[in-house]
């Protein structure tokens, strides 16, 4: 299903729509019922304090419907992306001459790493964004000051990461050239040699996470500065109920949550956008 279309995200979107499809409209209607939830328990509070049952109800029933969802999903997934890496693994095969095994065998990997993607991070990036939206939506009609401040710390978070996406890409080739050499050094039998190659590894790994928790930290002060901001505004200016302070706090902290998401999926963009370019090279990638 892969003749004659790149190893990329967007080939295997045109190989697989189908599947794609299906997937990811169980993933926006399990986001939606997850993003009603912290609004639908406000209402129930309120709603429980005046022995009004109707929302509580309500929400019963979501969390009811959100289960099935979620379950026939998972089922569903593990066939659908099972195929998808099927199919890659051999179109990467076939197009691959003379290649050394050992730099076959590391693209293999590499290459399910795309359908790791689709499969995993990409319902969760589309999940944060939509939770991350509808917070900013539903905040707004509390009051503009809250949803301005999301926005704010969101735009902290994409500018931090854009300063660093480049020493991300670099990072993963250095990380992916020294994997292509493994089972070469593995063949040689050489302790020395192995050591050399497995600190190689340590090296790009150990870069690569101190770059991920610098920029994790920073990103987090600018997020969980917006929750103590919505908090403080919440409980002084607002007036509001007790309900409705449950969900601005809630519904902050689901966009808190969700922003943290962004960098790892840009990251998680940066490594496959190597990958990409990696595999679909017949010869040596240099």
């Amino acid at each position: 299903m892969m003749r004659d279309k790149q190893l990329t995200l967007g080939g295997l979107f045109s190989a697989f729509w189908p599947q794609i499809t299906v997937t990811w409209a169980m993933t926006l209607v399990e986001v939606g019922l997850f993003a009603s939830v912290p609004l639908l328990i406000g209402f129930a509070i309120d709603g429980l304090i005046q022995d009004d049952y109707a929302a509580f109800y309500q929400l019963g029933g979501v969390f009811l419907v959100l289960i099935v969802v979620a379950t026939l999903r998972w089922v569903y997934d593990t066939r659908a992306y099972g195929i998808m890496r099927v199919e890659l693994g051999k179109a990467l095969v076939a197009r691959s001459g003379t290649m050394p095994v050992s730099r076959l065998n590391a693209r293999l990997t590499m290459g399910r790493e795309l359908v790791d993607f689709l499969e995993k991070e990409a319902p969760e990036s589309v999940t944060s964004i939509v939770r991350a939206t509808a917070a900013i939506v539903i905040l707004a009609g509390f009051h503009p000051n809250l949803a301005f401040a999301a926005f704010a710390a969101l735009v902290i978070t994409g500018l931090l990461y854009a300063l660093v996406h480049r020493r991300f890409f670099n990072l993963n080739r250095s990380l992916n050239v020294q994997s292509e050499k493994q089972v070469g050094v593995l063949e040689s039998r050489s302790l020395p040699r192995l050591g050399a190659h497995l600190l190689a590894l340590r090296k790009s790994e150990v870069r690569i996470s101190d770059t991920e928790g610098v920029i994790y930290g920073l990103i987090s002060v600018a997020l969980l500065g917006l929750q103590m901001f919505n908090l403080w505004f919440a409980t002084r200016g607002l007036g509001a109920t007790a309900g409705q302070v449950f969900s601005i706090i809630t519904y902050s902290w689901d966009f808190v949550e969700s922003a943290l998401v962004l960098p790892i999926t840009l990251q998680t963009f940066s490594r496959l956008s190597e990958i990409t370019g990696r595999i679909n090279q017949t010869e040596a990638f240099s």
